[in-house]
C-alpha cells in the first residue's frame, strides 16, 4: 500500500512539474503570437487586449460553471468581495493585460515579458515598506539583480544610450507595476472562490470595460486565416490552456514550486521569438534576462515567501 502511495505521489509530482512547465512555455508562446500579430498583421494592442479578455473570460467562466457554479454566484452576494473583484478586474488584470501587450508592440515578446517579471521585486519592496523592515541579504541581492538586468536590457551597459524604445521601456515597466496590483488586489478572493472564477470574471469585466473605453466597434479588422489563427492561439492556447495547465500544476506541487517552474515564461518567449520571428538578442540581453529571472527565483525560493504571483500572460 505504501509503495502504491509513493508511486502515486511521484506521478503527481512529475505531472505537476510538467503541467507548470507547459503553462509557462505556453504563456511565452502567447506573447510571441502577440508580437507576430503586431508586426505582420498590423493589429494594435487595444483591439487585441479586448478580444483576448472577452473570449478568455467566456472560456474560463464556462470551465468554472462545471465545477464552481456555487462560487460564481456566491462572490456577487458578498458586497465587499464583489467590489474587490471589480477593482481587481479593472485596476489589476486589465492594466496587466493591456500594458503587457502594448510593451510587446513597442519592443518584443522576450523583452516585454522579462520587464514584467520585475513585478515580484516591486512587491517585495512594498512588503518591506508596509512591514517597516529592512530587506534581507537575499532580498537585497534580488533587488540589485533586477536593477542590473533592467539596466542591461535598456542600455546594453551604456548609460547614455537606450537600445530599447522609450515607449517599450515605459510600457514594460508599467506592466511590472500592473503585475503588483494584479497580485495584491484580489487578496483572499482566489482562495475563497477559486482561480478560474475570479480570473474568469476579471477577464470578462475588464474586457467589457475596455470595449467601451477603446470604442471596440470602431475597429475595422480584415480577418483572414493567419490573423484568426494568431488570435485563436493567444486565447485558446496561450491563455485558457496555459492557465488550466498551470493551475493543475499548482494543485499537484504547490503554488511556490509551480510559480518557480513557470518562470520559464520569459525564456520561452525569448527563444520562440528568436526562432520564429528572427528577433535578435545580444549576449548582454541574455545576461539581463538571466539577472531578472534569478532575482525572481531568489524571491520565490522559500515556501513562506511574500512574493507569490499567479500569472495569466
Amino acid at each position: 500500500m505504501q509503495t502504491e502511495k509513493r508511486k502515486s505521489s511521484e506521478k503527481q509530482k512529475i505531472r505537476g512539474f510538467l503541467f507548470a512547465l507547459s503553462g509557462g512555455i505556453l504563456w511565452g508562446f502567447s506573447g510571441t503570437c502577440g508580437q507576430y500579430l503586431f508586426t505582420f498583421e498590423d493589429l494594435n494592442s487595444e483591439w487585441l487586449t479586448v478580444t483576448r479578455m472577452l473570449f478568455s473570460g467566456i472560456i474560463l467562466l464556462g470551465v468554472s460553471a462545471i465545477s464552481h457554479r456555487e462560487e460564481m454566484t456566491a462572490v456577487w452576494k458578498n458586497k465587499k468581495d464583489a467590489i474587490r473583484l471589480v477593482l481587481f478586474a479593472i485596476l489589476g488584470l486589465t492594466n496587466c493585460q493591456y500594458m503587457y501587450l502594448t510593451a510587446i508592440a513597442y519592443s518584443n515578446a522576450g523583452t516585454a515579458t522579462v520587464l514584467q517579471y520585475l513585478g515580484p521585486a516591486l512587491i517585495m519592496i512594498i512588503s518591506c515598506v508596509m512591514g517597516r523592515r529592512l530587506p534581507s541579504k537575499k532580498e537585497l541581492g534580488a533587488i540589485l539583480l533586477a536593477i542590473t538586468g533592467t539596466f542591461l536590457l535598456a542600455t546594453h551597459g551604456n548609460p547614455g544610450t537606450l537600445v530599447i524604445s522609450k515607449e517599450g521601456l515605459f510600457w514594460g515597466l508599467s506592466s511590472a507595476v500592473a503585475l503588483v496590483l494584479y497580485t495584491m488586489l484580489p487578496g483572499n478572493l482566489i482562495s475563497r472562490y477559486g482561480s478560474t472564477v475570479i480570473v474568469g470574471f476579471g477577464m470578462m469585466i475588464g474586457g467589457i470595460f475596455l470595449f467601451f473605453v477603446f470604442g471596440y466597434w470602431n475597429y475595422k479588422i480584415a480577418f483572414h486565416l493567419p490573423l484568426v489563427l494568431g488570435v485563436g492561439a493567444i486565447v485558446l492556447i496561450g491563455t485558457a490552456l496555459a492557465f488550466t495547465l498551470y493551475l493543475q500544476g499548482v494543485s499537484d506541487i504547490g503554488s511556490v514550486k509551480a510559480s518557480m517552474i513557470a518562470c520559464v515564461e520569459p525564456v520561452s518567449a525569448t527563444i520562440i521569438s528568436a526562432l520564429w520571428l528572427k528577433t535578435k538578442f545580444t549576449g548582454i540581453d541574455i545576461v539581463g534576462l538571466i539577472a531578472i529571472l534569478t532575482a525572481v527565483l531568489l524571491l520565490s525560493k522559500k515556501d513562506n515567501s511574500r512574493v507569490k504571483t499567479l500569472s495569466v500572460e
